[in-house]
């Protein structure tokens, strides 16, 4: 008992009986419910998509009924009780000449309701005065007037000849060599042209033949697997059609529901009936089963994740916080180079290291003052250093001028000079912009000094325009890199040559030229160091150019910068544009 009052008491134990509590069984409850209530959501939607979808077919079968009905009246545009009448009033006629005359018509009319719709593979017409049978079919087979089931479907058709009669599915085989599924629609020809009897008067009867494919092009769109059944039944419960092959005309007495089976019916108003589909649940709903069964054993293998998760984090959680209290006990007892091992960067983690950063500012309070004193001394005397360095090399080129002017060398003194100069605009960090005097002064500079070095061979011919204002700002050390580069890659290959600057205002703008008349460069090269410039990210060997175009953009703007401009032994010239910034 005193072991588990101290256990219970333990955070590892609190902690995981609440992620139970907390986390695991209302995560369990919550997923189950989920699942159940998908799968009632998705049942009833596809329940009612099927409805949806059967209704739809039902109508579509309705209107291809009247469709064929309406087809079946078109023996009504001609007239066809003539035939009769003459017949009858002319016993001793002709039969050739009887069978020219009405057989032209008769067959005329037939293939024009065979070619009507895709689906009529075939229509024949029964004269009433002597059964001769007249026949027109798609693939001009001959009919078998023995086979053929005239007195039957006539007989069928006798207690209500003004009714068009559907005779179920069968196949045509009282065509010579053919066995195609078809349902046949029949109309008798009633005499309109005389007086209105009780009983009508029938010159002859229409039948047509429909290609089962119509009803199994309407039954295809509903997708039905091999277990499902489809029936198509009049007002009697006679099976017009069905994908089960049942026998011709049969009573569908067996299509009833038990609980494996959806069904669902749509009324059919032309057949005073109706289509029925029944689908088997486990067909229809086999991928939400699997689905089901899948998030069930992801849920259990999620919860036994969790649950060793659980138990992992909870140990991994108590084990520092015990450590911690150790440590706590040894600082406690006046130890302070302990420190606790970090391996973590959570919470404890950063526990553990505020734990040791304490112990460490006690251990080293006492010297804190001192350190600080030594870093501030530190820091002045570097930053006298960076002061005093300068200094000193002007200093000393100074020294070592003035000895050269004792010495009566006045080219070295001035050499001197003009680096001294050099280095003391280059040094200066101060601001990226300087005055155009400013750049001037250490061209000039430069340029001396590049003059002495090789004998006088360049000059630097400046062209200012009056409207020029000296003290107008530009970019620090923006013209001496253009001019090196003109020595060193355009005047250096032929010996000698000139340098010319020329300054102009154009509006707001102040453009600076730079040309030489140098060797030049290929179109080629020219177009590779254009492409650098206007490419940020490529690499390129021109780097002063490069450098000074990126930094005049990133100062002034995108629509400042360097435009080159050269021809092969003629020269270059190099245009800076600079806002004027008065």
């Amino acid at each position: 008992m005193l072991i588990w009052g101290r256990r219970s008491k333990s955070i590892f134990v609190k902690f995981s009986a609440s992620f139970l509590l907390v986390g695991l069984i209302p995560l369990l409850a919550l997923s189950l419910f989920s699942v159940k209530t998908f799968s009632s959501y998705v049942e009833r939607y596809t329940t009612s998509n099927l409805q949806q979808m059967v209704l739809y077919m039902s109508y579509n079968l309705n209107s291809a009924f009247n469709q064929y009905n309406e087809v079946s009246k078109l023996m009504y545009t001609g007239r066809y009780e003539g035939f009769i009448d003459s017949y009858k009033q002319d016993q001793t006629a002709n039969v050739n000449e009887l069978e020219q005359i009405n057989t032209i018509p008769i067959d005329s009319f037939l293939k024009t309701v065979l070619f009507s719709d895709p689906y009529i593979s075939s229509a024949v017409f029964v004269r009433q005065s002597d059964g001769k049978l007249y026949s027109q079919e798609k693939e001009n087979r001959s009919l078998d007037t023995n086979s053929f089931p005239a007195a039957e479907w006539l007989e069928t058709m006798a207690p209500n000849p003004s009714a068009v009669a559907i005779f179920p599915t069968h196949t045509d085989q009282y065509f010579f060599r053919s066995s195609r599924k078809v349902f046949t629609i029949g109309r008798s020809l009633i005499d309109t042209s005389g007086k209105v009897t009780q009983e009508p008067k029938v010159v002859g009867t229409l039948f047509l033949d429909i290609d089962i494919s119509l009803l199994e092009q309407f039954f295809r769109e509903l997708s039905l697997g091999d277990k499902d059944e489809l029936y198509l039944l009049d007002g009697e419960g006679k099976v017009y059609f069905s994908n089960q092959n049942l026998p011709e005309g049969s009573v569908a007495a067996a299509v009833q529901t038990n609980r494996e089976m959806i069904e669902l019916s749509e009324d059919i108003p032309f057949l005073n009936g109706r289509v029925v589909a029944r689908i088997h649940r486990g067909s229809l709903f086999e991928q939400l089963l699997s689905a089901r069964a899948a998030v069930y054993i992801a849920i259990m293998i999620c919860a036994f994740v969790m649950i060793v998760m659980g138990a992992w984090f909870s140990r991994r959680l108590a084990a520092p916080i015990r450590e911690i209290i150790k440590q706590m006990a040894v600082v406690e007892s006046g130890k302070l180079d302990t420190q606790l091992s970090v391996n973590t960067n959570d919470e404890m983690g950063r526990l553990a290291h505020g734990f040791n950063r304490m112990v460490e500012r006690l251990q080293i309070y006492i010297d804190e003052a001192y350190v600080a004193q030594i870093k501030q001394k530190q820091t002045e005397l570097n930053a006298l250093k960076s002061q005093i360095r300068p200094h000193y090399l002007y200093n000393t080129l100074e020294v070592i001028r003035m000895n050269a002017v004792d010495k009566e060398a006045g080219e070295v003194a001035d050499m001197i000079l003009a680096l001294s100069n050099e280095l003391k605009y280059v040094i200066d960090y101060g601001e990226d912009r300087a005055s155009i005097r400013s750049e001037l002064e250490h061209l000039q500079n430069y340029f001396y000094i590049i003059s002495v070095r090789f004998e006088n061979r360049y000059e630097l011919v400046l062209d200012i325009a009056p409207e020029v204002q000296m003290d107008w700002p530009i970019l620090k050390l923006s013209l001496q890199p253009i001019v090196e580069n003109a020595v060193q890659h355009g005047l250096r290959l032929q010996g000698k040559g000139t340098v010319g600057i020329t300054m102009e205002k154009k509006d707001r703008v102040l453009a600076i030229t730079i040309y030489d008349d140098g060797v030049g460069m290929s179109r080629e090269a020219l177009a590779r160091i254009t492409q650098t410039l206007e490419d940020p990210e490529a690499p390129s060997k021109n780097v002063g150019l490069k450098n000074v175009h990126e930094r005049i953009r990133s100062t002034f703007g995108e629509d400042y910068g360097l435009s080159i401009n050269s021809r092969e032994h003629v020269g270059t010239s190099i245009t800076l544009l600079f806002p004027i910034i008065d």
